[in-house]
């Protein structure tokens, strides 16, 4: 087709294989595109496409997304606010016959439809990062790392300490948007059996709030998370090492300690073997 059809906030350049939606920059565009800058979505990744009437004299040529294509509408899952939605675009009212046309060309170059057995459309490239309320969230591609904040995180981060969890140990991405109430982002890990904690006490969780984890910072990064673990490997399960009683690793090193200073055990033995002891805390 190679045609670009430009409307509010963005423009579609139509390639032979593909959509190329190009978001614009400006006081006005949402964030959340801004963020996106450029995306390419395959023709095997459309379902369809609709033109339906707009608000104040415009129509909304909209691409319909096959489940599972975009890392960043699976991430959403439903919960973006229209005006947000990447797949719009918004043109005045005399350009529906045009609007029209493009409609009809993309349709009859449409192949696939159904849900989608892996991502098609490009998530948001890492490095990423972005505060919330509780702690500062990063993402470097391979693993995802959590730092909290000694004036928001709860009493079971703190005592968790700082988190770093391998995409390969995850099964995927939970997001709430922070325009709703208790809205967070949480790693989901293999299913223990029990109910995940509240996220404010659960440090695979991070917690928005008022200016914290905005959508166009915290979605993108979701995305970008759940793209990496639908292509990660798995890590290798090993075998969890039991942990002993503190009181009674403190009470072997306290009689070795005596043994030590009656002379029945060497420096060299006493150095070596209360290592290992404190190794098994």
């Amino acid at each position: 087709m190679g045609d670009v059809l430009a409307g509010l906030h963005a423009a579609w350049e139509f390639e032979s294989d593909s959509v190329l939606i190009r978001y614009e920059r400006g006081l006005r565009t949402p964030k959340l595109f801004q963020a996106l800058g450029t995306r390419r979505v395959p023709f095997e990744a459309i379902a369809g496409v609709t033109l339906t009437p707009g608000r104040r004299g415009t129509v909304v040529l909209r691409i319909e997304p096959r489940p599972g294509a975009d890392p960043l509408m699976e991430a959403a899952a439903g919960q973006l606010k229209e005006n947000c939605d990447p797949y719009r675009l918004v043109l005045p009212a005399e350009r529906e016959t045009l609007a029209e046309y493009y409609a009809d060309e993309l349709c009859d170059r449409l192949t696939e439809s159904g849900p989608a057995d892996h991502h098609l459309v490009a998530a948001p490239a890492a490095p990423l990062r972005f505060k919330a309320y509780d702690g500062r969230a990063s993402f470097d591609g391979s693993a995802v790392s959590f730092r909290w904040f000694w004036t928001g995180a709860s009493s079971a981060k703190w005592k968790a300490g700082d988190q770093r969890f391998p995409v390969g140990e995850l099964t995927g991405v939970e997001w709430r948007s922070p325009e709703v109430f208790e809205g967070h982002l949480r790693l989901l890990l293999p299913d223990g059996g029990e109910a995940p904690p509240q996220p404010d006490q659960d440090p695979a969780a991070v917690i928005f709030g008022l200016g914290y984890g905005p959508v166009h910072e915290s979605l993108p990064f979701a995305a970008a998370v759940l793209a990496a673990v639908r292509t990660s490997e798995p890590v290798p399960a090993v075998a969890a090492v039991p942990r002993r009683d503190p009181a009674d690793i403190a009470e072997r090193i306290r009689h070795l300690g005596e043994l030590h200073q009656a002379g029945l055990v060497t420096d060299e033995e006493f150095s070596s073997k209360k290592a290992e002891l404190l190794a098994e805390l």
